[in-house]
């Protein structure tokens, strides 16, 4: 399996992306995994009288998102998480696309530690917006 880069070639302003569209299956297997039943989730009879007018997907499994483009993409493969801030701004619903980015802001070379933001996107609205600090050994 592929190191990812390495801390030397990293840059800032360098960023990377994945897109996931959120299924059914997906809220299910997340609310499962977690014990997160919230009805705003699970339950549509419950949701369609929320402000919301339907289910909408965990705010974590987003979050999550965030994880595996920092894991896969960029730093990459091997990367340590050390700690992340999120702001939820919009929901997610079954059927939408995720597109999430991550987008380097700081190196410390010395240190191997890396700062990005990061932003996942239904279309043009920013549903989940945060900065992270990752270890990259």
């Amino acid at each position: 399996m592929s190191e990812g880069f390495s801390v030397e070639e990293m840059e800032v302003g360098q960023s990377a992306s994945m897109s996931k569209t959120v299924t059914e299956a997906d809220i299910i297997l997340f609310a499962g995994i977690t014990g997160d039943f919230n009805p705003a989730h699970i339950d549509e009879e419950y949701a369609k009288k929320s402000m919301f007018k339907g289910r909408i997907a965990h705010g974590m499994l987003s979050a999550g998102f965030i994880s595996a483009t920092l894991a896969m993409k960029l730093p990459g493969p091997g990367t340590i998480y050390l700690g992340q801030s999120m702001k939820f701004k919009a929901p997610v619903k079954i059927g939408d696309t995720v597109k999430t980015t991550v987008t380097i802001t700081d190196i410390n070379i010395e240190k191997k530690i890396v700062k990005l933001d990061t932003v996942c996107s239904v279309g043009d609205t920013k549903v989940v917006i945060g900065d992270c600090t990752m270890m990259k050994p």
